[in-house]
């Protein structure tokens, strides 16, 4: 089985314009994100994929491929579909180019999935809730069949409760890490953002439309992602 990961990295994020590139620690951001998904014992080949010579000029820097991509792909994912059409694999993972503190054991298990499961549609990872996640609408949550297959992803308290939401429920946090079949990520990228999908504003709702299956695998050690100015300086302070 031949596995790849994709970073695909915005220059124009709306929230934070320029983020692949700014400094964290004296590295820019993508490049943290870069090394971490070097440290995975399963990936064959990393790119990164994106619209902007800047950051191509980064990739050459920190010999990285990068694969150029138009501007206007709606999500990362279609991004990434557009940027893997020539290439050969079986699986490829999706690493979100905002989460500098990635490393293998976020990364491995999803390919374990796949080479436990080859017919596994897509997977990704989840875990325990935090007292602050709760309110966050950038903290994306969970929930689960028996089988440990999303049933729904929303940037709100799920589910609801009338006796007020708790911790202990059957909520996870949602981490943007993704792994895809090469067959479901053409199906998935051909086919139209759904209705819950803009809603939520969350692409992985768009699978669970298409009927996919989706693994959520559960891990110890959260991520932390990068969404806002205020974000990358309260890491700072946490890597001090």
């Amino acid at each position: 089985m031949k596995v790849i990961a994709v970073i695909p990295a915005r220059y124009g994020s709306t929230r934070f314009p320029g983020k692949p590139l700014v400094m964290l620690k004296g590295k820019p951001l993508l490049q943290w994100v870069v090394e971490g998904a070097r440290t995975s014992q399963l990936i064959q080949k990393i790119f990164v994929a994106t619209d902007d010579a800047r950051i191509q000029e980064l990739c050459k820097k920190i010999n990285v491929d990068c694969l150029m991509t138009r501007p206007d792909c709606p999500t990362g994912t279609d991004r990434l579909f557009e940027a893997t059409q020539t290439l050969n694999f079986d699986v490829v993972l999706n690493i979100q180019g905002d989460e500098p503190l990635i490393n293998q054991e976020h990364i491995d298990p999803l390919v374990q999935a796949f080479l436990q499961e080859p017919k596994l549609d897509m997977a990704t990872l989840a875990h325990p809730l935090l007292a602050d996640d709760v309110n966050n609408l950038n903290a994306v949550k969970v929930i689960t069949n028996v089988k440990n297959e999303a049933i729904y992803f929303s940037r709100f308290a799920i589910p609801y409760s009338r006796e007020g939401f708790s911790l202990h429920g059957p909520a996870l946090k949602h981490i943007g890490l993704y792994a895809y079949s090469k067959a479901f990520l053409r199906e998935f990228c051909s086919s139209p953002q759904a209705a819950i999908e803009k809603f939520e504003s969350l692409e992985q709702l768009r699978a669970l439309y298409l009927g996919a299956k989706i693994k959520v695998l559960r891990v110890k050690k959260p991520t932390y992602g990068v969404d806002t100015p205020e974000d990358l300086q309260k890491l700072e302070a946490s890597l001090k």
